[in-house]
C-alpha cells in the first residue's frame, strides 16, 4: 500500500503530540502510548502493512515538527516512542490473529478427523484450508519415537521439504494425538509417497502408513483411520518397512474383522502347541519365521538363530501337535492365517 491509501485515523492525535513536545520536552504520558497501541491494533486488523504505517509517521513527523525547534533529540525521542508503541500494538493484533488462526485450524482438524461436524459446514470450512472434500483425499500418518507437536522442528522440517518442491497443491501438513500427517488429493500420490520419505528421514526411522484414497467429506476421515489401523497392525505384527500402504495389506483388516471367527481359528489351530515344554511361543516364533521366509527352511534357521535340524524338529512336533503340516501346502494356508491371527491377537499373552 502507498502512503496515501493509508487514512489519517491511524495519525489521529500524533501532530498534538508532536507539538507538545517540542514545546515542553516532555516524554509522551500513559494514556498518549495507549492509544498509539490502539491504533496500531486496529492498523494490523484491517490488514495495513507495518512498513508503510512506518512511512506515514516519518513523514507526518517531518510535516508537523514546529520550525526552528532546537531539540532534534526531543523530536526524535517522541517519534520513537510513538512509533514504538504503535508498533506494539500491531504486534499485539498479529499474534492474536495467528493464536485465533491456529485454534481455527485445530478446531478445522479434529471435526475433519473425528467427523463431529455437519458435512456440508465441513467442506465450506475445508476451502480455507485448502481442501476440496468433494475430491478423492488420502491421509499418510507417520509415527516416531517422540510424540511432536504443531510448530515442533521435525514437522517444520518435513512441511518446508514438502511445499519447496510441491508448493501448495492443496495440501494439510499438521500434527494428530503425537504423530504427523499430511492430507492431499488423491490421484497426487507422489505428494504423499514424499512425505513418507521425508517424516521417515526426520522421525529418525519413523514408520509411515498411508491410507487409501477416499471422496467426500467423510473420505479424509475414513482415509485417516485406515492408515491408523495399518500402523496398530504392523505394531503386532512386528513389520518392520518404512513405508505401510493400505492398498497393500488389505488381508489383515479383513482377517481382523470377525474377531470371534479368528479367535476360534486360533484356538482350534494353535491351541495344542500350549501343552508343548516351554509352551506355545517358540513354536509360535518357529511358524512365524518360516512363512515370513517363505517356507524357506535355512532362512527360517538363520533369523532364529539355530540350526536346519533344529528347525525341522521343531515343525515336526508342530504337525504332531495340531495335526497340521507346515511344509504341505494344503495346510499352510490354515496355519500362516492362524499365525497372523494369534500376531493380530497377542495370543498366547492375551487369554482368547
Amino acid at each position: 500500500m502507498t502512503e496515501r491509501e493509508i487514512p489519517e485515523e491511524y495519525l489521529n492525535g500524533y501532530a498534538h503530540i508532536l507539538t507538545e513536545v517540542a514545546a515542553t520536552g516532555r516524554r509522551l504520558t500513559r494514556d498518549e502510548i495507549a492509544s498509539r497501541r490502539a491504533l496500531g491494533e486496529r492498523a494490523a486488523e484491517a490488514g495495513f502493512g507495518l512498513r508503510a504505517l512506518v512511512r506515514v509517521h516519518l513523514s507526518a513527523a517531518r510535516e508537523a515538527w514546529p520550525r526552528g525547534s532546537e531539540s532534534a533529540d526531543g523530536a526524535l525521542a517522541a517519534v520513537q516512542q510513538v512509533v514504538d508503541a504503535f508498533a506494539e500494538g500491531y504486534e499485539r493484533a498479529q499474534r492474536l490473529a495467528v493464536r485465533q488462526e491456529e485454534a481455527a485450524r485445530r478446531e478445522f482438524i479434529d471435526d475433519l478427523l473425528y467427523g463431529r461436524s455437519d458435512l456440508g459446514r465441513l467442506a465450506e470450512r475445508a476451502e480455507r484450508f485448502g481442501l476440496r472434500l468433494s475430491h478423492e483425499h488420502a491421509v499418510a500418518v507417520a509415527r516416531g519415537a517422540v510424540p511432536y507437536e504443531e510448530g515442533d522442528p521435525v514437522p517444520r522440517q518435513v512441511e518446508r521439504s514438502l511445499f519447496s518442491r510441491f508448493g501448495n497443491r492443496s495440501i494439510l501438513l499438521t500434527t494428530k494425538d503425537g504423530r504427523l500427517l499430511c492430507i492431499a488429493p488423491g490421484y497426487q500420490e507422489d505428494v504423499l509417497l514424499h512425505f513418507a520419505k521425508q517424516a521417515h528421514a526426520a522421525t529418525d526411522g519413523g514408520q509411515v502408513a498411508v491410507g487409501r484414497p477416499r471422496s467426500g467429506p467423510g473420505g479424509v476421515v475414513h482415509s485417516y483411520e485406515e492408515a491408523l489401523n495399518i500402523l496398530e497392525i504392523a505394531e503386532r505384527l512386528e513389520l518392520d518397512d518404512p513405508v505401510l500402504r493400505a492398498a497393500d495389506l488389505l488381508v489383515y483388516p479383513v482377517l481382523a474383522r470377525d474377531r470371534q471367527a479368528m479367535a476360534d481359528l486360533v484356538r482350534n489351530t494353535l491351541g495344542p502347541l500350549t501343552t508343548a515344554r516351554g509352551g506355545a511361543e517358540p513354536l509360535l516364533d518357529t511358524l512365524t519365521a518360516y512363512f515370513d521366509s517363505g517356507c524357506v527352511s535355512a532362512e527360517a534357521a538363520r533369523r532364529l538363530s539355530l540350526s536346519v535340524r533344529a528347525l525341522t524338529y521343531r515343525l515336526e512336533r508342530i504337525h504332531r501337535l495340531t495335526g497340521a503340516n507346515p511344509s504341505d501346502p494344503s495346510h499352510r494356508y490354515m496355519l500362516q492365517t492362524a499365525v497372523i491371527g494369534a500376531r493380530l491377537l497377542e495370543w498366547p499373552a492375551n487369554e482368547l
